[in-house]
Order: structure tokens, then C-alpha cells, then sequence
């Protein structure tokens, strides 16, 4: 029996869409979880950096090609299901969020409330200055 093709392993939800969750090779932290298409994995896979869907901007975007902090992939691994991607990445900067902070993740709920537990390295007005 032949294995099936990179595309044709995946399962997209109705969008035509598959969730990506972004590790750190380094430390195993969780950096963010974005989209991507089709055309974002082959991207990713092509080039080595990775590449998502923005569902709220419907476009493709490669990590970093606005702030430079791009995510240099080491493996791609994909569930038993077939529907989740996890992205080892060498994160460029140490900054991984849009807020300027290492991960996405950098709020913690604590007796109730959401504490923020990670401080921005760098203020996103530096990494974007025109938008």
C-alpha cells in the first residue's frame, strides 16, 4: 500500500483550513497556534519557514514578514487524526506573538482571573511601526 501524499494525509476542516501549533525546538514551549491551507503548508514545507492563513485578513502570510521575526522549521509532525500540524521552529528574535512577547500564551488563570505572566520583550509599536 502507498503512503499518502503530504496533502492528501491532511484533513481540512470546511474552510479548507488544518490548526498549527508552533513549539519551540529549544525550550518545548508552546509559541502560538495559527491556520494554514494547502498553499501554506506546501509553502512551509518548500521554503523552511514557516507560512500560515490569516482567517481574519483571508490571506496567506509568512511568519515574520512584517516584524522579521520569522519561524525556521526543524520538523513538522502531524496527529493520529490527521488534523492538527505541531511546528518545531527556531523562532528568529524570541518573539513568536504580534503583543511582543515570547509566546502567545502569557496569560494564566490565577484564582479566577487572567494574570498575564510574561511581560512584552519588545513593544509591538517598535515591531510595526505602520500599522
Amino acid at each position: 500500500m502507498q503512503e499518502p501524499s503530504l496533502l492528501e494525509a491532511l484533513t481540512f476542516d470546511g474552510a479548507g483550513l488544518i490548526p498549527a501549533i508552533a513549539v519551540d525546538h529549544a525550550s518545548d514551549s508552546v509559541l502560538m497556534v495559527a491556520w494554514m491551507n494547502r498553499s501554506a503548508v506546501t509553502q512551509t514545507v518548500d521554503t523552511g519557514i514557516a507560512h500560515y492563513f490569516s482567517r481574519s485578513r483571508q490571506k496567506l502570510w509568512k511568519k515574520g514578514e512584517s516584524s522579521g521575526h520569522t519561524q525556521e522549521v526543524i520538523s513538522i509532525h502531524l496527529d493520529c487524526d490527521g488534523d492538527v500540524l505541531l511546528l518545531r521552529v527556531k523562532q528568529t528574535g524570541g518573539i513568536a506573538c504580534h503583543t511582543g512577547r515570547v509566546s502567545c500564551f502569557y496569560r494564566q488563570l490565577v484564582d479566577g482571573r487572567w494574570t498575564e505572566t510574561e511581560p512584552p520583550i519588545k513593544d509591538p509599536a517598535e515591531i510595526y511601526p505602520n500599522e
